[in-house]
Order: C-alpha cells, then sequence, then structure tokens
C-alpha cells in the first residue's frame, strides 16, 4: 500500500499560534487584554438581518448552491448602487459559505494544481497561500507585474483594500493588472471584502468597475464578504462575482461538492445588503476607534504607514521589529499581530485591529498614553 500524503504537511504552522506567550503577558494586565490581534467584530448583527434570519427559518428542504434569485439580485444591487458595478445577477453572481472559504479553495474549484503558480501579494492574508498549497500550486508572492517575467500563471489574486496594510490600489494600477493578465489569458481574482471601509485617500475601486475593466467583466472575480460591513462573521455570508463564464465553472464544481449557504443566511445576507443604514452606523464606530487608536499610537512614538482603508492600522515603532514591537505591546495588556506573519516585508510592523469594544479601544488608547 502506497504511503498515504497528508494534505496537512503541505500547510505552514498556524501564525497565530506562535503568539500564545505574548497572549498570555497581555492578560496578566490587571485591567484584562485588549486583544486588536484579529479583525473580528464585536458589534451586534443588525435587526434588520436578525429578522430576516428569524423569519427564513423555516427551512426543511435543501437550499440552492446558486443562490435565491432575490439573494442575487440583492448582490448585484448592492454593487451598483454603492460601487457603480452593473452584473448580471443571473449569471455573474455565486454565494460562498464566507470569502475565506473561497479564497482557500479557489485555485483548486479553478482546476489548478501541480506544475501550476498562483501570485499572490507580497504582503497579504495567509489563506491565499494556504489556498495555493491545497491545490497542490507554487505560491508566488510578487507586487509588480515585472517581476515574473515570461512565466504565466494560472491566477493572479490582488486585495484592496489591502490586509494588513490598509493600501488601496488606484484605478490605473487595477486597470494595468487587468490589460496584462487579458493579454495572457490569466484569471484576475480580486479580494475585495474591505471595499466599504475607506477612511481617507483615494475610494477604493472593483477591479469590476468600468474605469478598471472597461466594462468588460472576462477573466475577473471579485469576492465580497458580510462579515465587515454588517458584522456576520459568525454567519458565513460572502459572494463571487464576475465573468459568467466561471461563475458557471464554480458552480459547476460546488454543486458536487456540497458548498451551499444555508438558506436562512442567504435571506439574512439579502436584508443585509439591501440595507445600507446599518452598514453607515457600522462605519462610524470603526472611523471613531481608528482615530483613538491612531491618535493614541502617534503620540506614544509609532508611525503609521498606508492605512488609508479596511480595519487595521499598519504601524511601526522606530527601533523595534514586528516582534519586539508586539512584545513592548504585550507588556501595556495589548496584542496586536506581528507583520512578518502576512509575508517577510512585514517584518519591521504590526497589525492593529480596531475592531474591539469601544470600552477596549478606550483602554488601550489609556495605555497608551
Amino acid at each position: 500500500m502506497a504511503e498515504r500524503r497528508r494534505l496537512a504537511d503541505r500547510m505552514p504552522v498556524f501564525p497565530w499560534d506562535r503568539l500564545a506567550p505574548h497572549k498570555a503577558t497581555a492578560a496578566e494586565h490587571p485591567d484584562g487584554i485588549v486583544d486588536l490581534s484579529i479583525g473580528t467584530p464585536v458589534d451586534p448583527v443588525p435587526e434588520v438581518v436578525r429578522r430576516a434570519l428569524a423569519a427564513a427559518a423555516d427551512a426543511p428542504g435543501y437550499p440552492a448552491t446558486h443562490g435565491t434569485p432575490a439573494l442575487r439580485a440583492s448582490a448585484a444591487g448592492w454593487l451598483e448602487r454603492r460601487h457603480g458595478v452593473q452584473v448580471d445577477p443571473d449569471g455573474d453572481v455565486l454565494p460562498a459559505i464566507g470569502t475565506k472559504e473561497l479564497v482557500a479553495w479557489l485555485p483548486t474549484l479553478l482546476g489548478l494544481g501541480e506544475g501550476d503558480t498562483v501570485v499572490h501579494p507580497e504582503l497579504a492574508y495567509p489563506t491565499y497561500d494556504a489556498g495555493i498549497r491545497l491545490a497542490g500550486a507554487r505560491p508566488l508572492p510578487a507586487d509588480g507585474l515585472t517581476a515574473l517575467g515570461p512565466e504565466r500563471p494560472g491566477l493572479v489574486w490582488i486585495n484592496s483594500p489591502a490586509n494588513p496594510t490598509g493600501r488601496v490600489l488606484g484605478a490605473d494600477h487595477l486597470a494595468q493588472v487587468v490589460d496584462w493578465a487579458r493579454e495572457r489569458g490569466v484569471i484576475v481574482a480580486s479580494d475585495e471584502c474591505y471595499l466599504d471601509l475607506d477612511w481617507e485617500g483615494e475610494r477604493p475601486l472593483s477591479v469590476l468597475h468600468p474605469d478598471v475593466c472597461g466594462g468588460s467583466h472576462a477573466n475577473l472575480l471579485a469576492l465580497h464578504s458580510t462579515s465587515k460591513r454588517s458584522n456576520l462573521a459568525g454567519y458565513r455570508a460572502g459572494f463571487v462575482a464576475g465573468d459568467s463564464e466561471l461563475i458557471a465553472e464554480l458552480l459547476a464544481v460546488r454543486k458536487h461538492a456540497g458548498m451551499i449557504v444555508p438558506a436562512p443566511v442567504q435571506a439574512a445576507m439579502g436584508a443585509a445588503l439591501d440595507d445600507d443604514a446599518h452598514a453607515e452606523d457600522q462605519k462610524a464606530r470603526y472611523r471613531a476607534r481608528r482615530e483613538a487608536l491612531r491618535g493614541a499610537l502617534e503620540s506614544a512614538g509609532w508611525t503609521i504607514d498606508h492605512s488609508e482603508a479596511g480595519l487595521y492600522l499598519w504601524a511601526r515603532r522606530p527601533g523595534l521589529d514586528a516582534w519586539g514591537a508586539v512584545a513592548e505591546l504585550a507588556g501595556r495588556g495589548i496584542l496586536v499581530a506581528p507583520g512578518d506573519f502576512y509575508g517577510p516585508k512585514g517584518a519591521e510592523h504590526v497589525r492593529v485591529a480596531f475592531t474591539a469594544t469601544d470600552e477596549r479601544v478606550e483602554a488601550a488608547a489609556k495605555r497608551l498614553a
């Protein structure tokens, strides 16, 4: 019998396990830990969403992998209303069990594997790398297309606004990526889960915006999440939109794999996408927390780079590397993520989430002072 090849052996060490000693240090603070290491929502699920979930709770039958027509219409309506993107709700939209699931499985779902290369940003959410390895393909961190030379990857990931840096890619930059990929027949997947959370500078654009793609969605996929905008991380509710042929390909595989968003969650996601008022309220909360933490960090001698959008501050402490900065903050009862979790270029930064409660953000600001 051949020796079994363990899929887990392809995976790197889960990075947050390395934070455990610093978490223990921060937890010793007399007023408790302020955990700013993971950007998980802490505010209530909007009432309009909870009502929709409850109303759809009697769901004994199998839900549609493609999602209900109402959900797809809600996703298309949100893209047009909020981001100037027009898609066909029947053929260009597909729900996902949260966007992390889709990031992790997209290379596999697209048939990529051994012998294929998938490009992702040099500073990036670790799940891009994990998903590429799950498929058996080769991850290639690269921010510039010239670094690829003659290589023709199977897929290029872009992320704007970016996690962890909060950097926003301009329309010209995005258009260059799209043009380069189309000349070579390469798929571009754009992770846009922070698209609504802009704070300063140029407003982020979707890769599907006509100023970027010229009105054609060929070779393009855009991933969107309700976790950040609507506090639905616990619901696992996202969607992908773009090239209708690629959407059909993903749908065909997902039907076989049972990758289905539960019917009550589909109803809740549609309600969230239809309602902008709760999203504006949540954005205002995040803005206040961002300003409080940024002001406290800068007053304490920290430098904030990028951070124009998203839910994080990309911070550095002159004279300290990432882990030294983590240790300094842990000594004050504040836990943050070291920048090298996201790639070697993050070795001098930490990522500071501002998704904690108002009370915990205030506590962090006082400790920094």
